[in-house]
């Protein structure tokens, strides 16, 4: 007979004390799902610096561990999970360590640097029996959620059109990569579009650019086309260098449907037509409506509390990831890529990673790679 859940909130070590660690230590010390136990950084001193930034109360403050490793600051803390809020370069290492040590994991997106990484840790996951989910913070948007609603209410979405077009100039770390727009950003779109519609993405074909006043380095402009299972087709155009006229952070989304059309500017309530010509208003998010991190972590802690599998559990988001693979291959390639394609080298490539028995038993179960996706 299993144990009975654990209740309150949950106590947790965020991994990662950068700018987005930071964010992140902030949701959760303003949470009731959640309790701020421990901040770990592999930079000495960096956890201290930013809990004596965040926390202000003495007292409070005193009773957060610190360290470099977030599975040994956790056993410190009595920790029932890690955030692991670190470098993609870093998702794969830190997060099988805290699944190892038995504790579940929230992860910032993306799920690992690579997509093979991204199949090992779905493998680590069920090796270790703990949930590993990724915060695709976008998805946790109330106006999607409604602009999903609309469609289904109009048959279901056929069509999805996304138009993303911004002009910042980050530099850094962005500037010098090969497609920044497709894996930087238009991830989002791609992961906030398989809210939309159903099915599985099934195939991509992306042709990427940048116009001659780029100034980025790699690709900032892209038109990628996802088709899924059930024939519907999510097509996103955007660039990262078009000033003026600017969409919002999230793009502007058009949804074609056997009944009528949805749209939505990113921002605001989505609103539809209906074949006849009806005005049908989305509804505006309730005053307790949880948003992006908040709702998150708020999923997660949930999960751990005996509530459903979020979204994000790992054999889902993975998906996101392998159609951003398989958009760059095909951008590079000037082919159309399927995601079994990409899906089952990177399961190939999983299975030589090191790592614990369990977890190679559980990939060598995995009929390929889509199969194993689902199975989870």
């Amino acid at each position: 007979m299993s144990a009975a859940p654990r209740t309150g909130a949950v106590p947790v070590v965020v991994v990662g004390a950068g700018g987005m660690g930071r964010a992140w230590m902030g949701v959760v010390l303003a949470s009731a799902e959640a309790r701020l136990v421990g901040v770990a950084d592999v930079v000495p001193g960096a956890a201290e610096a930013a809990v004596t930034a965040l926390v202000e109360d003495e007292g409070r403050r005193a009773g957060i561990a610190v360290g470099t490793d977030g599975v040994e600051v956790a056993r410190a803390a009595g920790a029932e999970a890690i955030i692991d809020v670190t470098i993609p370069e870093a998702h794969h290492p830190v997060t099988a360590a805290a699944l190892g040590a038995g504790l579940p994991v929230l992860g910032e997106k993306p799920c690992a640097a690579t997509l093979a990484e991204a199949v090992s840790l779905a493998g680590h996951a069920e090796a270790s029996g703990r949930l590993f989910m990724v915060s695709q913070s976008r998805r946790n948007n109330p106006h999607l959620h409604e602009a999903r609603r609309l469609a289904e209410q109009l048959g279901g979405a056929g069509i999805v059109d996304t138009r993303f077009f911004k002009a910042p100039h980050f530099g850094g770390f962005r500037d010098a990569m090969r497609h920044p727009l497709i894996v930087d950003m238009a991830i989002h779109a791609f992961d906030a579009a398989r809210v939309i519609v159903d099915g599985a993405p099934v195939a991509v074909r992306a042709i990427s650019h940048s116009p001659s006043w780029s100034w980025y380095d790699g690709d900032a402009a892209a038109t990628v086309h996802i088709t899924y299972s059930t024939g519907a087709v999510h097509a996103f155009t955007g660039s990262w260098c078009s000033p003026g006229q600017e969409t919002s952070w999230n793009g502007d989304w058009r949804i074609s449907c056997a009944g009528g059309t949805v749209t939505w500017d990113g921002e605001t309530p989505p609103r539809a037509v209906t074949a006849e010509g009806a005005v049908l208003e989305g509804a505006v998010p309730a005053e307790d409506a949880r948003w992006e991190l908040d709702a998150s972590l708020a999923a997660f802690c949930a999960a751990l509390r005996g509530g459903p599998v979020p979204d994000g559990e790992v054999h889902g988001n993975v998906w996101t990831q392998a159609i951003v693979e398989a958009a760059v291959r095909s951008a590079d390639e000037d082919r159309t890529v399927t995601l079994a394609e990409v899906l089952d080298e990177a399961l190939t490539a999983a299975r030589a990673l090191p790592g614990p028995e369990g977890v190679l038993d559980a990939l060598s179960r995995w009929e390929d790679g889509a199969a194993g996706l689902h199975a989870g």
